[in-house]
């Protein structure tokens, strides 16, 4: 029989569930579809449309893809869910909200 400390086992358990959370990675979560098909997706709500920026994003633990798409004088924010392919937010943005975004992301990196 195994010798083994069921305490030193659930504390490693629970330092590792709370850095997969804090990190917000899973290990079993990949996209399903893939960014080529969620960009053709995306241009599909935005006709005539150029995408300025694309990443994939964990959302409240839901894996979504997210582009800026330009077209007119605004940008169209469109997030596709990366496991189904559906369009889950369509949003038009302002070039001031967009501009104060992409200061909150530099802050971020």
């Amino acid at each position: 029989m195994l010798d083994v400390d069921d305490g030193r086992m659930k504390k490693l358990l629970l330092i590792l569930a709370m850095v997969l959370s804090v990190t917000g990675l899973s290990a079993t979560q990949q996209p399903k579809i893939s960014m080529k098909k969620a960009k053709a997706i995306a241009l599909k709500k935005v006709p005539g449309g150029k995408i300025e920026s694309a990443e994939l994003e964990n959302e409240g633990g839901k894996l979504i893809y997210s582009f800026d798409i330009k077209a007119g004088s605004g940008i169209t924010e469109v997030n596709v869910d990366a496991m189904n392919g559906k369009i889950v937010a369509v949003q038009n943005e302002s070039p001031a909200k967009e501009a104060a975004e992409k200061s909150a992301e530099q802050k971020k990196h």
